[in-house]
């Protein structure tokens, strides 16, 4: 009896430490052909990142999967899940996610929260707007109008600091609420980077709906979140950028995910040919 009961012991205590091994390997580590792996992505922005049932397409979706790739992860290892832009500092620090590719742009206020890796792409702000709108023609025509942008951004803000001090600031928690509440007229504008705007206006339900003004008025450099201090994964992750961009496979994801929106780049920094040393 007392065999038994020890045999037990010792059984559950191999099916424990099974389990252990086969955690989701979300925050530390590199990437081994059975390792899994959790990505934050936006689920809201056609182009960039966009969740469709069980599908993920965008922009930042190929760079995460090729980024994943070169990093050991097999595709299929990968969870994707939701970094909605509040919320991309905390879920690196909690260690929820190992990364987080979602229009996140490199600033000096998250680099105190959180590391980059990259830039992987270079946008600018913009502003989108009604087809037949003809009086905004830029930030500093805002005064007085309504403009929307998402909770976490600082796009709005940065208008009514810099160019229209009377505008009133909407805000949401998604850019799809902005662009729900700019088709029924409860706003004037919606304001976010360029690729995110072209995104929403070639959407086949918008088509028509909505044009970007095209003035862009900001230098947003979108890089790879990593937890605050990893290093070496942030040195992993520029070696992989850097490959992508010169194999092709950066420009054919352009290609695939925002060439029929007719967003246009700056080619000076677009594809990035250099990407900020890791610290």
């Amino acid at each position: 009896m007392r065999q038994r009961i020890i045999a037990a012991l010792g059984i559950a205590g191999l099916a424990a430490a099974g389990l252990a091994a086969c955690g989701n390997d979300s925050g530390s580590g590199s990437g081994g052909s059975g390792d899994k792996v959790t990505i934050g992505i936006k689920f809201d922005q056609p182009g960039i990142g966009l969740k469709e049932g069980a599908n993920y397409t965008g922009m930042d979706v190929d760079v995460a999967k090729y980024v994943a790739k070169e990093l050991g992860f097999d595709e299929k290892n990968i969870t994707f899940k939701e970094a909605p832009s509040a919320q991309r500092e905390t879920l690196l620090q909690n260690g929820q996610v190992k990364m987080i590719l979602a229009s996140y742009s490199i600033t000096d206020a998250r680099k105190e929260k959180v590391s980059f890796a990259g830039p992987y792409l270079v946008a600018g702000q913009d502003l989108l707007v009604k087809a037949d709108n003809t009086d905004i023609t830029g930030p500093d025509a805002l005064n007085g109008k309504k403009l929307c942008s998402v909770t976490g951004s600082t796009s709005a803000q940065k208008v009514k600091d810099k160019f229209a001090d009377t505008v009133q600031l909407q805000n949401y928690d998604t850019y799809s609420k902005c662009v729900e509440a700019l088709g029924a007229g409860a706003i004037d504008a919606l304001t976010t980077d360029n690729t995110i705007l072209a995104g929403y206006a070639s959407q086949a339900a918008n088509k028509g709906k909505f044009k970007v003004v095209g003035k862009t008025f900001s230098t947003e450099r979108y890089g790879v979140g990593l937890k605050k201090g990893d290093t070496d994964t942030c040195k992993k992750v520029n070696d992989a950028l850097k490959k992508m961009v010169d194999s092709g496979e950066w420009q054919k994801a352009f290609d695939k995910n925002l060439g029929d929106s007719g967003l246009k780049l700056d080619p000076a920094t677009n594809p990035p040919k250099t990407f900020d040393a890791c610290a």
